[in-house]
């Protein structure tokens, strides 16, 4: 096949096969029948407005709508996150699988996994959203799946029990039914938000709790219908492309008076003498960290609000500030000596910044010393159980489902 210009053109499966290898690298994609199936779905069919190209890239994600103040409410999400959702579920052929969050080529992925003996059931509370799945399945000829419009709030009862359920939106809760049509010793795999911070916990059903056996960093588009929980914002910088606010999951009310004041006066700066690498994942110290700090929402900024220095860094994911009263400190970290490696700090404004810096350094250098070996536990327990049948330490989440504690044992 050749293009216009004469040149050899690229064909849709070594497309998917470079897609795959990259999965490989990455590390995403571990589990040969995880690989087989990014090799054989077609996924750009899902996205037909996308250039192809785009939609096997492995870090690339389809935004298929927005809602009316241009928040992202579907996708279907980068092949990176779906395979290691997949690899966290560890499908077996013959299972009968839940999909929370439609789209079509991640149940298409797992469909090729279950094999014609297995059923996968994807659902969605959007009729858009569904309606291309299910004329993404009808194209590509999927006859094990099953496309349900409704609220997974309620789960799909008439399916149930499931061997794994997947979830591919932001959840903040985990509904009881989710819970109660998992097979004992099935595997729920969830974003699940924790005090601002999602991660994709993959959680083995124990009697009536769910105990983790893995979890990485992860971003998706939050839940609609009954179980939607979306953060709010502090905003503590209001100008056109310098925002700067505080993401509020459960933390206490800030003075944002106060903290707007604090950012506007100069900082302090103290610093951990941590190390780590240039491209080391610092999501498991922040884990560590709102496991630790009462008070620990996420900073969220644009890029014009670190060009103009009224901050020291921006993250899309947020980072981690500590706030205490009218002042406040965030991580941060500048390039040591050996250039490989970043020594891990805090910036502090307000009238007691350098406290504030010195106590979030702390908890970097004990993370350090103490935790840094360590895999963080995640534990999900039914709302109403008494804190004596729960886990000795930790940090404990309250929602309106359940009680979700980290601990680090």
């Amino acid at each position: 096949m050749t293009d216009k210009t004469g040149q050899q053109a690229t064909t849709e499966q070594q497309m998917r096969d470079a897609m795959a290898q990259k999965l490989i690298e990455l590390g995403a994609a571990r589990d040969p029948r995880v690989v087989a199936a990014f090799r054989t779905v077609r996924r750009h069919l899902a996205a037909p407005d996308v250039d192809m190209t785009e939609t096997y890239q492995a870090e690339f994600a389809t935004i298929t709508k927005t809602d009316e103040h241009g928040v992202d409410i579907s996708s279907v999400s980068a092949p990176r996150i779906q395979a290691v959702q997949l690899e966290q579920a560890r499908i077996e052929p013959g299972w009968t699988v839940l999909e929370v969050g439609s789209g079509g080529p991640n149940a298409a992925n797992i469909a090729e996994m279950v094999g014609e003996q297995g059923h996968v059931v994807t659902m969605d509370i959007d009729t858009d959203v569904t309606a291309r799945a299910e004329r993404f399945v009808a194209e590509t000829g999927y006859r094990n799946i099953t496309v349900v419009t409704g609220d997974a709030e309620g789960g799909v009862p008439d399916h149930a029990p499931f061997d794994a359920i997947i979830v591919t939106v932001q959840a903040a809760d985990i509904p009881p039914a989710w819970v109660d049509q998992l097979k004992q010793g099935g595997r729920l795999v969830v974003p699940l938000r924790m005090r601002g911070m999602t991660r994709t916990v993959s959680l083995v059903r124990e009697g009536d709790r769910l105990i983790s056996c893995s979890h990485e960093l992860c971003g998706f588009v939050p839940m609609q219908g009954a179980g939607e929980d979306r953060m709010r914002l502090a905003v503590l910088h209001d100008v056109d492309g310098e925002e700067v606010a505080l993401r509020l999951d459960g933390h206490p009310e800030p003075d944002v008076e106060a903290l707007r004041t604090a950012l506007a006066q100069p900082s302090t700066k103290v610093w951990s003498g941590v190390t780590v690498g240039g491209m080391e994942p610092k999501d498991h110290l922040d884990l560590f960290l709102t496991t630790v700090l009462d008070n620990l929402p996420l900073m969220a900024a644009k890029p014009g609000a670190r060009k103009r220095g009224i901050v020291a860094g921006v993250s899309p994911l947020g980072i981690p500030t500590l706030v205490a009263g009218g002042s406040f400190a965030y991580r941060t970290s500048r390039r040591s000596d050996d250039s490989d490696r970043w020594e891990l700090g805090a910036v502090g404004h307000g009238p007691e910044d350098e406290k504030v810096a010195e106590r979030l350094v702390d908890e970097i250098q004990a993370w350090h010393h103490e935790y840094r070996s360590r895999q963080a536990r995640i534990e999900v327990y039914p709302a109403g159980t008494p804190d004596d049948q729960l886990p000795a330490s930790g940090r404990v989440i309250d929602r309106p489902h359940t009680r979700v504690i980290i601990s680090w044992p």
